[in-house]
C-alpha cells in the first residue's frame, strides 16, 4: 500500500482507508444468494454447480481445541480462508460466500451459506452437482458416490459408477469459476489484508470480471 499512497500523494492510513471503501463498493454491488437463484430459474438453467475455494492468506494467529491452526487448511496445507461459490452450468461464476477459516471443510462452509437455499431451489426444479467433499449434503445435491473403504470404484454398481462419471464431467466446468475468481485479478490470489475481508474482496472480484449483469 506504501507505493499507491505516495504515488497518489496522501498518507499510508488514508490509503488503507480508500483501498477498503473501494472494496465496500464493489462488494455491495454483488447479487445475494436469493436473486441469483431466481436468476437461474428465469433463464431456465438446468442446474447450478457447488464448489469451493482456499484463497491464500498471510499467516494469522487462532488455535482450536485440539491444537490445529485455525486459519490453516490441512488439505492445502497453508494459510487461508473457505469461500463457497455457485456456478452457472457452462461454468460462469455467479454468487461467492462470506469468508470462513482455511480449516473449515466445505461441506460446512456450505451448511452455515448456501445449503439451505439450494433445497428450496431444488423443489422448485433447480438442482444442485457438486463434488465428493459435499456427500452428505441432503438429496437435492448431486455428488458422487464414495467408494468403499480400502476398495476401488470397481466396487461400485455400474449403474453408480456411471452416474459417478456423469457428475464429474458436468461438474468439471466449475473449475472454470475458481479460475475466474482467483486468476483474472492478483488481490484474490494471495490475500495480505484481514482474511475476514477476503470474502468482500471474492465478492467485488467477480463484479470487477463483469460476470453479473
Amino acid at each position: 500500500m506504501h507505493c499507491p499512497a505516495r504515488d497518489a500523494g496522501v498518507s499510508r492510513a488514508t490509503g488503507h482507508r480508500y483501498l477498503h471503501e473501494g472494496i465496500d463498493v464493489l462488494a455491495e454491488q454483488a447479487p445475494d444468494l436469493h436473486q441469483v437463484l431466481q436468476h437461474c430459474r428465469r433463464e431456465g438453467m438446468s442446474h447450478v454447480l457447488l464448489d469451493g475455494t482456499l484463497i491464500r492468506s498471510d499467516r494469522v494467529a487462532g488455535v482450536r481445541d485440539n491444537g490445529n491452526d485455525v486459519w490453516c487448511s490441512q488439505k492445502h496445507n497453508t494459510f487461508g480462508t473457505n469461500v463457497q461459490f455457485l456456478s452457472a452450468p457452462d461454468g460462469t461464476p455467479l454468487w461467492v460466500s462470506e469468508a470462513e477459516p482455511g480449516s473449515t471443510p466445505d461441506i460446512t462452509a456450505a451448511r452455515l451459506h448456501v445449503l439451505s437455499a439450494l433445497h428450496q431451489a431444488a423443489a422448485h426444479g433447480l438442482p444442485t452437482l457438486a463434488d465428493q467433499g459435499y456427500t452428505g449434503a441432503g438429496i437435492d445435491i448431486h455428488a458422487p458416490t464414495r467408494r468403499p473403504r480400502g476398495q476401488s470404484e470397481k466396487a461400485l454398481h455400474t449403474d453408480t459408477r456411471t452416474r459417478n462419471q456423469l457428475i464429474r464431467g458436468i461438474r468439471a466446468l466449475g473449475e472454470r469459476a475458481a479460475a475466474e475468481l482467483e486468476q483474472r485479478r492478483r488481490a484474490p490470489q494471495h490475500v495480505t489484508l484481514s482474511p475476514r475481508r477476503i470474502g468482500d474482496i471474492a465478492r467485488a472480484a467477480l463484479v470487477l470480471n463483469g460476470i453479473w449483469k
